[in-house]
């Protein structure tokens, strides 16, 4: 196996994102529709209850959900070694088709765990399209720089339509019925399909890894990391001590060493694990948990703060999360400068102070009204930016030419990890320390009070668990001041 770094040649590149609008749109589009439902019905949650009956109870309506995060984020691996094998658009294009045709099945939904099961399928689908949307953005250009900005957009899509879910769910349901959440996916599918097929050059065999599929390799991985996510949301649910969760625990350990032994005797590999030997990519796979821990965790904390403690609704506690998204776009320029002045070692550690300290700002802010919270979400977002874009196009680039699937596979990973872990830290000391179950209406004085509490001091662990986390991955990166890294 060869381990050279350079990126895949194209058959076809473009010499701006101008000219390149209509794959690029077409992988955008994508990349939004897999990400906006990761949460899109998480608002239409209640109404799915009523509307399906009785058979749709509290642990149901959290499989919803549930199904679709642990089937995506368990199969992101296995994906991307399929798509290096087998060729990348040609994957996503199925991952599309199936994505758009599931969606239509929610007009024949008539249970809750038929809609689990649904839910179940399309998260397969997405994972068949979220590491190739990414890898495909590297096919479409030579220069370094557009390869950096086509990222950008591409991150910036993608956190846009994870943080927009509940925002445009909740406006939806106020006009039609919540079927129409999932229904709408199969044109926006379609027209991602068609530009992906008139835009994105096609696979060259010599791109391609020859390698089998390492199907042993996959089921240990996909057993791995879907049994420690679940573990960790069952934790939050049923407690850190339940026969549950400790099975979880054991079986993803267990499943882990397996992998691990397996991958280290294979003759072909699904995931070389000696590249981990190699500071970049073990640095940014590490540091792209933290980012996610962090991400996931104040979008989780803060959708409570404001339509509980608040009391805001689903819209306007959506439109809070605005300057997320504002300043993604907006530190663009500045996380390129820094990247290009310092190196994506000085970078990255730039962005790692930023979470954290933008963490620790929140466990002060939380009761001082949402001007000192936005403050410190435009902060975060700015380490957010800088270290997702670095770390993602270093680690990628580091990866054997006919791996980069695997590579984009490897970073959605770990994102996905992280998120987990982030969305169980936060609702496991918030059950700790204010309630387990949070009341629906107005709060009294004391329960606001006491939330407030558990914020900060939940925001201070995050500050220490995150800073340590991702200065830790940045310190492996090297001081490249491109968007190059060699493996």
């Amino acid at each position: 196996m060869t381990t050279t770094a350079t990126a895949p040649a194209p058959s076809r590149t473009y010499p701006s994102l101008r000219a390149a609008w209509i794959p690029l749109a077409a992988l955008c589009l994508a990349f939004f529709v897999e990400m906006v439902d990761n949460t899109l019905l998480s608002i239409a949650l209640p109404t799915i209850g009523r509307d399906l009956g009785s058979g749709s109870g509290t642990t149901a309506l959290q499989w919803v959900t549930g199904a679709y995060s642990l089937t995506f984020g368990g199969l992101l691996l296995t994906a991307g070694s399929m798509a290096d094998r087998l060729g990348r658009r040609r994957v996503l294009l199925v991952g599309l088709a199936v994505f758009g045709v599931l969606s239509l099945g929610v007009a024949a939904v008539s249970t809750a765990w038929q809609l689990i099961a649904l839910r179940a399928g399309l998260g397969i689908a997405a994972a068949a399209m979220a590491p190739i949307t990414n890898a495909l953005v590297f096919r479409l250009f030579d220069d370094k720089a557009l390869r950096m900005r086509a990222m950008t957009l591409m991150i910036v899509v993608g956190m846009s339509g994870f943080v927009l879910g509940p925002l445009l769910g909740g406006t939806a349901l106020a006009h039609v019925r919540w079927q129409w959440l999932l229904l709408v996916n199969a044109p926006i599918a379609l027209i991602a399909a068609i530009g992906v097929r008139l835009g994105v050059p096609a696979d060259r065999p010599q791109d391609l890894t020859r390698d089998r599929l390492d199907l042993p390799g996959a089921v240990l991985s996909v057993s791995a990391i879907g049994l420690a996510c679940y573990a960790l949301t069952s934790g939050v649910e049923h407690g850190w001590l339940s026969v549950a969760t400790l099975a979880s625990v054991l079986g993803a350990v267990a499943a882990g060493l397996a992998f691990v032994r397996h991958e280290r005797r294979s003759a072909a590999p699904m995931l070389d694990l000696r590249l981990f030997s190699h500071g970049t990519v073990r640095g940014a796979a590490i540091a792209q948990i933290g980012t996610a821990i962090a991400m996931s965790a104040v979008m989780f904390g803060l959708i409570l703060h404001f339509q509980y403690a608040y009391g805001w609704s689903p819209v306007r506690a959506g439109l809070a999360n605005l300057p997320l998204i504002v300043t993604m776009i907006a530190a663009t320029p500045l996380s390129e400068w820094l990247a290009a002045r310092f190196g994506h070692r000085v970078a990255c550690l730039v962005g790692a102070v930023c979470m954290a300290g933008s963490l620790a700002g929140l466990a002060w802010g939380v009761d001082h009204g949402y001007a000192a919270i936005a403050v410190c979400m435009v902060v975060m977002t700015i380490g957010l930016r800088t270290v997702m874009t670095i770390c993602a196009i270093a680690l990628v680039e580091a990866m054997p030419a006919n791996r980069t699937s695997i590579g984009t596979a490897l970073n959605d990973t770990a994102q996905e990890v992280g998120s987990s872990v982030g969305t169980a830290v936060v609702g496991t000391l918030i059950a700790a320390l204010v309630t387990t179950r949070l009341p629906a209406g107005t709060w009294s004085d004391s329960l606001v009070a006491s939330f407030f509490h558990g914020e900060r001091v939940t925001y201070a662990v995050l500050a220490v668990v995150v800073g340590l986390i991702a200065a830790g991955g940045a310190l492996s990166l090297t001081d490249s001041r491109s968007t190059e890294e060699h493996a």
